[in-house]
């Protein structure tokens, strides 16, 4: 049930499993469209080093690409990325067990930040629709501290898979989350996409969060039995 009744239809362009799982479970409803983007061709492109702005650009790459295709008319898309920076570098996704292992081994007992761009695509017809035709992004940003950790334990987490295809090579919604001692910041930024990054987005292009929020399953309204 959308409790706006609205019609308004938001996809995500991305093929992050973490993220569409955060959506749903804010109650968030919405549709994923992969993009085809090649990110080191994006970076190369611009040449963008700063993590900060990497993290925005290839969130922007992400949901142009999808909102360029038939299947996106008349919807919002979001497209987001994320980019760890430690000691001053950016590490995107490590996909190597060597580059995680040479990664976590430095991470062990230290901290850095974790940022995740947003950017937001209205596609609707902007007579028909009342499509803003805003085009607009934001980056959320988080500290992560990490526990130290053994190599043995690091091993064993790199032996899972789960850190390859991260980025920073760790998750905090997952077996990751043991070596998180803390975080300072939104903690959804961490995981790739930040709630409240999105509704700041959607009102700049005019659309309210609440459009989008469906019933969660065995969720009740407050009072009633």
């Amino acid at each position: 049930m959308n409790y706006a009744g609205s019609v308004t239809r938001l996809i995500l362009a991305s093929q992050s499993p973490a993220r569409t799982k955060l959506l749903a479970e804010a109650g968030i409803e919405h549709e994923v469209l992969v993009s085809d983007v090649d990110e080191d061709a994006v970076q190369e492109r611009y040449g963008v080093t700063d993590p900060h702005d990497t993290a925005l650009l290839l969130a922007r790459a992400k949901a142009e690409a999808v909102a360029s295709l038939p299947e996106a008319e008349g919807a919002l898309v979001l497209g987001c990325d994320s980019v760890f920076e430690f000691d001053g570098e950016s590490h995107g996704k490590p996909y190597t067990v060597d580059v995680a292992r040479q990664r976590m081994l430095r991470m062990s007992g230290s901290s850095g930040v974790l940022h995740t761009g947003h950017w937001l695509v209205d596609c609707r017809d902007t007579d028909d629709d009342g499509g803003s035709g805003a085009t607009l992004g934001s980056v959320a940003s988080a500290e992560v501290h990490f526990m130290e950790m053994q190599l043995a334990e690091i091993d064993a987490y790199i032996a899972t898979g789960e850190p390859l295809h991260c980025a920073g090579s760790f998750t905090i919604d997952g077996l990751g989350g043991a070596f998180i001692r803390k975080v300072d910041g939104d903690p959804h930024a961490v995981i790739g996409l930040s709630v409240s990054t999105l509704r700041s987005l959607l009102a700049q292009a005019n659309v309210s969060i609440t459009e989008f929020w469906q019933d969660l399953p065995g969720s009740a309204i407050p009072g009633e039995l």
